[in-house]
């Protein structure tokens, strides 16, 4: 079983690859610029980085992102998992950090998009090229980044999303150089098969858990929302197909975890686009997809964020979280 996301970069050191990830370093992309629109009246989602998705359902609503687990049973384990979880909640977002904004961009692209060539590191894991991956997609961290370096398309006409990870362009955007890709029908829920990686450790799309700044700006997130912890156990759960540990402890949460902020917790007194979020999370919770910083919460880097108002989000503890009953595990 291989890992990625945070799990990639440690396993790419240990193999003794760094000299292989540096020679990818390609120069800071020009600023991206939008794919030509179609007709507004055909299609309501736009185009571009970061685009607006209203009118675009990611996903059938039946899909477990989407669907709501405010009524869903408590997991027997749930204090001994949260309890395991240290910290606060944190917005891994936001406008500006660093000199700009951070967190995981994403780029729409029109179905005329032309496609280029992706070589794999873990290519029998992967879900095979070409992707229609604009010469100057955003990279999350930046062109210079050590990071997860994850590469988000979303083919608005043909409903298709491709995900990169550890990605690199190479002459000019031409060819990428990534660790793992992943394709997802948006129209479908068809899981990964098991034991796959993705772009994320999970094996899971990150796209549909991010929180964007276009459904907040609306006043409502239907969909639960990526996390991350920092040990998490070699198991996972429906819809995660992949692991990324060699811990077999049960007091670790596997992948796929899903947990929801109590119905008790009050947020009335939180800023709006705080408020927003954590009204998502009592409805549709959060989904355990990488290793990382316990309680960390994935979002778009948008300019437009209210850094005061996610900073609030720091106040939430641990503690205010449960586990939403959990399904079979496999465990590795």
């Amino acid at each position: 079983m291989r890992s990625f996301g945070t799990g990639f970069r440690v396993a790419v050191l240990g193999l003794g690859l760094g000299g292989l990830l540096a020679s990818c370093a390609a120069p800071p992309p020009p600023a991206v610029g939008p794919s030509p629109r179609l007709s507004a009246s055909a299609y309501a989602a736009k185009l571009g980085v970061n685009a607006d998705l209203t009118g675009l359902q990611i996903f059938p609503k039946s899909n477990p992102w989407n669907t709501r687990i405010d009524k869903s049973k408590v997991d027997k384990n749930s204090k001994k998992l949260i309890k395991g979880i240290k910290g606060k909640l944190h917005a891994d977002f936001g406008a500006d950090w660093d000199g700009g904004p951070f967190g995981i961009p994403y780029v729409v692209v029109s179905g005329s998009q032309a496609k280029v060539p992706v070589k794999f590191y873990w290519a029998d894991e992967s879900d095979k090229g070409p992707y229609p991956i604009p010469t100057n997609a955003p990279i999350e961290g930046g062109a210079k980044s050590d990071g997860d370096r994850h590469v988000l398309v979303l083919d608005r006409d043909n409903k298709l999303l491709y995900e990169i990870g550890n990605a690199y362009p190479k002459d000019g955007g031409a060819w990428w150089q990534t660790g793992a890709g992943a394709k997802f029908n948006l129209n479908s829920n068809k899981l990964r098969p098991k034991g796959w990686t993705s772009a994320d450790a999970a094996g899971l799309p990150i796209l549909p858990g991010l929180v964007r700044y276009d459904e907040v700006a609306s006043g409502k997130i239907t969909h639960a929302i990526r996390f991350t912890v920092a040990k998490t156990r070699k198991a996972y759960i429906s819809p995660a197909r992949h692991y990324a540990s060699n811990s077999r402890s049960s007091s670790l949460p596997p992948m796929g975890m899903r947990v929801r902020l109590k119905k008790s917790f009050k947020i009335s007194s939180y800023p709006k686009q705080a408020r927003v979020i954590l009204q998502a999370m009592k409805t549709y919770g959060l989904i355990l997809a990488d290793n990382g910083s316990n309680w960390y919460v994935s979002g778009t880097a948008d300019d437009r964020w209210n850094d005061a108002a996610l900073n609030t989000l720091k106040k939430v503890p641990g503690s205010a979280f449960e586990v939403v009953k959990m399904g079979k595990m496999t465990k590795g």
